[in-house]
């Protein structure tokens, strides 16, 4: 009975390695790009994430309760939105920091979704998200006329 304890601990153990892991893939891109919420924050965001997922239905079977993950899943969504409007800055017109929350909401996904053991999800949730972060945003904005101030007309 002791092994069997012992190889479904290394089995949860791995899913909260790949949910630092995955983290990091997204933490580095950030951090590539010298933005507040970066490596260590992604990590441990992600890793955090698989903790509480594995902890919501590994560890509290047999103990009289029921057991629903949704739940705790449905809490860490909740309070990553927390932590994201932290990540978020308005500045007069302009506000900034938006694809760093929703980096920090994708990385507890990743997190989530390691610690329920879907690693291709999750690899290639977390593959889709770095290719994501690093379309090149300014093709992808419309252009603002120029305008001659001379004259107020469209310059050409």
């Amino acid at each position: 009975m002791g092994d069997l304890v012992e190889t479904l601990q290394l089995w949860l153990l791995l899913r909260i390695f790949v949910g630092f892991v995955l983290g990091a893939v997204v933490g580095v891109e950030r951090e590539r790009r010298a933005k507040a919420a970066g490596l260590r924050t992604h990590m441990l965001v992600a890793g955090g994430s698989a903790i509480f997922t594995v902890a919501s239905f590994a560890l509290f079977a047999g103990e009289g309760t029921t057991r629903d993950p949704t739940r705790i899943a449905a809490q860490i969504v909740t309070g990553i939105g927390f932590l994201g409007a932290g990540a978020i800055i308005r500045s007069g017109a302009s506000v900034s920091g938006l694809t760093t929350a929703a980096s920090i909401w994708v990385a507890a996904g990743l997190g989530m979704l390691a610690g329920t053991g879907s690693y291709a999800l999750a690899i290639t949730s977390a593959a889709l998200t770095v290719l994501a972060l690093r379309l090149p945003h300014k093709w992808l904005r419309p252009r603002k006329p120029s305008f001659d101030e001379d004259n107020g007309d469209e310059a050409k």
